[in-house]
């Protein structure tokens, strides 16, 4: 690894920036992070790795040219909000533009939630961000994710919640800690739908039954559960989780690329993977059933018992949902 003493990250959202690098470690003493790292270099996990990018929600680590990790983070509870949805989309850009690229790993820097539900005060508005764009293009984004030439591969610690468990059902490859990954849709308990691919998606991996069960119970469900209805490839020990997919990424990524962009060609085509055209259909019905008089009555229960500020609630959120009196 080129050795550079400084490191110098631009204050935008891009996630395009080559020229950050870890300087040398002293052989005894504290370890150094980064400048660019938004981690403090006790509990730093980017030592001796090259950093692609630090943004205000993704951080791009560059482990080779072929393999990619992407640890998400928007303190305090991982919200999907339109900043993120903009950073979603420039990687995306990216990820088409590099042609060594050929395994990509999201994973999250918060233990407790890998990607929740959407942001709702902030809306499905576009940021004011290079890749910035309204909800009703995330249909086109996650049919890119599932058409690239790229594997991705979801590492699920923590809650995956509405927009966060369709953000991860989008992705090539599911694994999840046995003892902490926790899914749920939970839009029906709010008087919604889900609208961003999770009706399609668990439809296509699990069937009928079992995707009624999971979108009209909008209750929690664990890894090991997960793992035997089918939309979880693996549940895994959380202390063998990290070691087991950095090492099936790693020897992916030592493969030929167009045998494997083939070989995911050939599996979407008979797998049943949902077309733009049906993720657009839920997204914009989804439109039309937050404007009903029940969802807009659920609104102040939901404020009002902590969605999206209390934490308690934001942990046990399907229980806490159970609880609401209805619409």
């Amino acid at each position: 690894m080129q050795d550079r003493s400084r490191c110098s990250c631009p204050g935008t959202s891009l996630i395009s920036y080559p020229g950050c690098w870890q300087p040398s470690l002293p052989s005894q003493g504290t370890p150094i992070a980064p400048a660019c790292s938004p981690w403090p270099a006790r509990n730093n996990p980017l030592n001796g790795v090259h950093i692609m990018t630090v943004t205000n929600r993704l951080s791009v680590i560059r482990q080779s040219p072929a393999y990619w990790r992407v640890v998400i983070d928007n303190p305090p509870f991982n919200l999907f909000d339109p900043e993120m949805f903009a950073e979603l989309n420039v990687l995306m850009d990216e990820i088409e533009r590099d042609t060594d690229l050929k395994i990509v790993v999201f994973e999250s820097g918060d233990e407790d939630f890998f990607v929740n539900h959407h942001d709702l005060e902030r809306g499905h508005g576009a940021a004011d961000q290079p890749g910035g764009a309204s909800f009703d293009h995330w249909p086109t984004f996650v049919t890119r994710l599932a058409q690239s030439s790229v594997i991705s591969v979801a590492k699920v610690r923590g809650r995956a919640r509405a927009q966060g468990f369709e953000f991860a059902l989008a992705m090539d490859m599911r694994f999840a800690s046995k003892e902490r990954a926790v899914f749920s849709l939970i839009e029906v308990a709010g008087s919604s739908i889900p609208g961003g691919g999770g009706v399609e998606w668990l439809a296509a991996l699990i069937g009928r039954s079992r995707t009624l069960e999971v979108v009209l119970g909008a209750d929690d469900f664990d890894a090991d559960i997960a793992e035997r209805y089918g939309w979880v490839n693996r549940s895994v020990p959380d202390g063998e989780l990290d070691a087991f997919v950095d090492a099936f990424a790693e020897r992916v990524s030592r493969f030929e690329k167009r045998a494997l962009e083939t070989g995911k060609k050939l599996v979407n085509a008979r797998a049943g993977v949902p077309s733009e055209g049906d993720l657009w259909v839920s997204n914009h019905v989804l439109a039309g059933v937050d404007a009903w008089p029940e969802a807009q009555a659920m609104m102040p229960k939901l404020n009002a018992a902590g969605f999206s500020k209390d934490r308690d609630f934001e942990l046990n959120m399907a229980e806490r949902l159970g609880d609401l009196p209805s619409a």
